[in-house]
């Protein structure tokens, strides 16, 4: 047998090709086995980073595109093919695209349900003062007319696109104008809008527009913001809050208070805003260095606090915070405002607690809050000097008693405040 003979032999090639493939699987028969040993020997990937970043979605997003891209270019091979051998189109995309106008209807819909008993369950608590009702009664007239016209306007247009698709038996008819119909539908808008621009104006002039009571006059508590921080004052015994100038900012004066006005003398500083419930509040504004947004959620506050302006805020809480803990079932739970303008990048940081208590609680608490001047602030604007009271000698005092006896505790609870920048 000649070599050609014997290389053209049908038997002769089928043995040459059972043995390549069973040399070739015996091959990556053992390549598995030495990857699977390797594995166990290594320890396991974390994939959990990669699938944070934002190159893997991506990669994600251009393999989803490049698929579609192939399977519709394999689409249109199919459809030439069958034109070029004079055959009825295989695919009616007018039924494929009003059949999915069905499925994207039904999936918004959906969506839509999802937001509704799931989402929805996270929104805030009932509001915890008494124009925050108001707010939240305009928040749902508006969200259920939003949502009435919403699923009308959908379930006409992607139902019409379905029913009305085209099927080579018809003819669409010319409709260019309606008198009826443009009345209606800009009339029956026009009329709703107004309703609800009113509501929000009434509303808006019942929260800044308060005929102040002489028998409950309003707490005033003043809110300087800063990058990043919040400074809380409070007005002291004669419930005024004492002027301030920026031109007097030190750093022992971080607010610039102006104690030439007796009335800073008695103005008290606190870590954190403790207000009675049911007692009006009337919250001084202003901001150190940028525009930052004073946002109390559980209130429905939100106001800017904007240099060199001072804004102002009234309202009434009307849950203490013992109550919303029970309200909401959880014992942890706290008020608190926040900075909602990105300030910089300590913004984050920018919240303080909000306590709402009875009125002797309040009593109790604001007696012990310090006062922000000090003997140093003292000698700056040429007042009396006030003497600090020593601290009680100790029976084991360290090495270092001296020293730490000149500064006693009440000494740095007056101070404290004052080196707060």
């Amino acid at each position: 047998m000649s070599l050609r003979k014997y290389i053209s032999n049908k038997t002769i090639a089928a043995l040459a090709v059972i043995l390549t493939v069973f040399a070739n699987t015996s091959a990556f028969a053992q390549e598995a086995a030495a990857g699977a040993a390797a594995t166990a020997a290594k320890k396991p990937i974390d994939m959990f980073p990669i699938y944070k970043s934002a190159a893997f979605y991506t990669l994600l997003f251009l393999l989803l595109c490049l698929f579609i891209a192939i399977v519709g270019k394999a689409m249109r091979v199919y459809e030439l093919t069958r034109e070029a051998q004079d055959k009825p189109a295989g695919i009616n995309w007018n039924t494929v695209n009003g059949v999915l106008f069905v499925i994207f209807l039904i999936v918004g819909l959906y969506g839509v349900y999802f937001e509704y008993t799931v989402h929805g369950k996270m929104i805030l608590p009932d509001a915890a003062s008494e124009h925050g009702a108001k707010i939240d009664q305009m928040f749902n007239i508006t969200l259920i007319l939003t949502t009435i016209v919403f699923i009308g306007t959908h379930l006409v247009l992607f139902l019409f696109s379905y029913f009305y698709k085209n099927t080579g038996k018809r003819k669409a008819y010319y409709y260019p104008h309606n008198n009826a119909l443009e009345r209606i539908w800009t009339i029956v808008p026009a009329l709703v809008l107004t309703v609800l621009v009113l509501m929000g104006f009434l509303t808006w002039r019942s929260i800044f527009y308060k005929i102040e009571d002489p028998n409950n006059k309003p707490l005033s508590i003043e809110i300087t913001s800063q990058q990043f921080a919040w400074t809380i004052r409070y007005p002291g015994a004669d419930k005024i809050v004492g002027k301030k100038n920026y031109k007097l900012i030190t750093g022992t004066n971080s607010l610039g208070m102006d104690f030439n006005d007796k009335d800073n003398l008695d103005d008290q500083m606190a870590e954190e805003m403790v207000i009675p419930v049911n007692k009006p509040v009337r919250l001084i504004l202003t901001s150190k260095d940028v525009l930052h947004s004073f946002y109390m959620p559980h209130f429905r506050i939100q106001l800017n606090t904007v240099p060199g302006m001072t804004s102002y805020f009234e309202f009434t809480p009307t849950i203490t915070t013992a109550d919303m803990q029970t309200k909401v079932n959880d014992p942890a739970f706290k008020f608190l405002f926040y900075c909602s303008k990105i300030c910089g990048s300590g913004h984050y940081n920018m919240q303080k607690v909000v306590r709402v208590v009875s009125q002797a609680e309040y009593d109790a608490w604001i007696v012990k809050q310090p006062k922000f001047i000090n003997n140093d602030l003292r000698k700056q604007f040429n007042l009396p000097i006030v003497p600090e009271p020593a601290a009680a000698p100790a029976a084991a005092a360290p090495a270092d008693s001296t020293a730490k006896a000149a500064t006693s505790a009440p000494a740095v609870a007056m101070n404290k405040p004052a080196l707060k920048k």
